[in-house]
């Protein structure tokens, strides 16, 4: 399975958006953000890549400032990567 992070710069925002998604129906896991990502909050929302078009459909209707960007976690031989969408 491939997943992707919804990345902020702040917490509060952080779960504000994971709390959002899930009052749509849209399951999510609040994770340590990994540290290859730099200037992020510490923690992210991991959802599944089949909720991407979803997830961006709700994060254009809100105004968050301190959204980072979305990033593409695949698993390549038991290794994950990490790519910024």
């Amino acid at each position: 399975m491939n997943y992707t992070l919804a990345v902020f710069k702040s917490r509060f925002a952080t779960l504000n958006f994971a709390n959002l998604l899930r009052a749509n129906n849209v399951p999510v896991a609040i994770i340590n953000t990994p540290q290859v990502i730099n200037g992020a909050c510490g923690i992210s929302v991991k959802f599944l890549s089949d909720y991407f078009s979803r997830v961006q459909t709700l994060i254009s209707k809100i105004n968050l400032k301190s959204f980072d960007g979305f990033y593409a976690m695949i698993n390549i031989q038991g290794r994950v990567k990490i790519i910024k969408l």
